[in-house]
């Protein structure tokens, strides 16, 4: 498939002015026109160029599935529940200290902790939270920088700046990265695009060979930052926050954590102030990356840990005989029930990209080969919202 490349302007009409930017950071730290602030993607001044790798690498610009699944994987888009799969555990870190830092198992920190230790990586970008909340990307290069910066935030984060920024540094030669659904997409895109050899900022020169690791998160939603931060100022100080969480079902809430207080808030509350661009996303899990973790519904302190490449199974491996992480068998209840809502979440998607073009020809930002297009289109009626 052959997709016209444009530039900042046409990221700014087809993206940002449309609501659809899902604020990954993508655009940001490869030019000065394009920088991330309080939430969102602000284009300083207009840009001319007419092959812009702003908009090859936006997750919400022309996307060929199946090139991004090459890229990665090296076969076509597996348009599964839950994508491409070697592998799917029940898995949490083996250390207490890090369960208890860590959200729900810890599988994410113990495998990035474990991953620079062995050499596999020698720093990972992860998004770390100011005092007010605020989410950004933040490159940690050893096993106590990880666990630091410990927990979800549920506010959508620009980390894959700090990867533009951080991967153009001459030391840093293998990087990983923990992305949501979003910013995994990004970066495969970023590894199937032409545009990414014009990189003459890396001695490389491709940037993204550097990249190592993806070690992807779960993600239904996130959350605009500027509403939900002035939303939650008015029922507790910001600064005093010091864990947000949303348990599984059927608790309905997200849990505000300031030091003994907890504060319970409803999700019908907090949904309105999920990005739109959140609503035309197709992937729960995010499908992309090596290794992709949640929490395993209904078993607490455990998390649901799905391997995708030979490289997330090599790591996996490696950590289990080390004893850094603890896995056991999903149980088979769980594993469709997470197939269901990550199915559920792909028709949502998609009727709400049908609702907003008017046509099964038009499908937005996904420019599919036909038998794809056939594939993901014809797994029944979507589902209303």
């Amino acid at each position: 498939m052959t997709t016209q490349v444009k530039g900042g302007l046409s990221l700014r009409a087809d993206v940002i002015d449309r609501g659809l930017c899902a604020n990954c950071g993508a655009c940001v730290g490869m030019c000065p026109y394009l920088v991330a602030y309080r939430g969102r993607i602000v284009a300083l001044d207009d840009c001319a160029v007419e092959q812009g790798r702003c908009y090859a690498f936006c997750p919400r610009t022309a996307t060929d599935l199946d090139a991004a699944s090459e890229a990665v994987f090296g076969a076509s888009f597996d348009d599964g529940p839950i994508g491409r799969v070697a592998e799917v555990l029940m898995a949490r870190a083996a250390r207490e200290d890090v369960r208890a830092k860590a959200q729900y198992g810890g599988t994410v920190s113990a495998l990035v902790a474990f991953a620079i230790e062995r050499g596999f990586i020698d720093s990972a970008v992860l998004t770390k939270s100011d005092a007010s909340l605020l989410p950004a990307g933040v490159l940690a290069r050893d096993a106590s920088e990880v666990l630091s910066h410990a927990g979800s935030s549920y506010v959508a984060a620009p980390t894959l700046a700090a990867f533009n920024r951080e991967a153009q540094r001459e030391e840093v030669r293998r990087v990983g990265i923990v992305a949501t659904p979003c910013q995994a997409l990004a970066l495969a895109k970023m590894r199937s695009s032409a545009l990414e050899n014009r990189n003459h900022t890396v001695p490389t020169g491709r940037q993204v060979e550097k990249l190592s690791l993806v070690v992807g998160l779960f993600c239904t939603w996130a959350l605009d930052y500027e509403t939900f931060a002035s939303f939650l100022a008015e029922r507790m100080p910001l600064e005093r926050v010091s864990k947000l969480d949303i348990p599984p079902p059927p608790a309905n809430v997200l849990q505000v954590v300031a030091g003994a207080e907890k504060l319970s808030i409803s999700l019908d509350e907090v949904r309105r102030f999920i990005r739109p661009a959140c609503n035309v996303c197709l992937d729960m899990t995010a499908e992309f990356a090596d290794v992709a973790v949640g929490a395993a519904e209904g078993i607490d302190g455990w998390n649901t840990l799905i391997v995708r490449s030979e490289r997330g199974r090599e790591l996996v491996e490696a950590a289990r005989k080390a004893g850094v992480i603890e896995t056991e068998a999903l149980p088979e209840e769980n594993l469709s029930h997470l197939k269901g809502a990550s199915l559920g979440k792909r028709k949502r998607a998609l009727a709400n990209i049908r609702a907003m073009t008017g046509s099964d020809d038009d499908l937005l930002y996904l420019e599919l080969r036909p038998k794809t297009r056939e594939r993901l289109l014809g797994k029944g009626p979507a589902e209303s919202q």
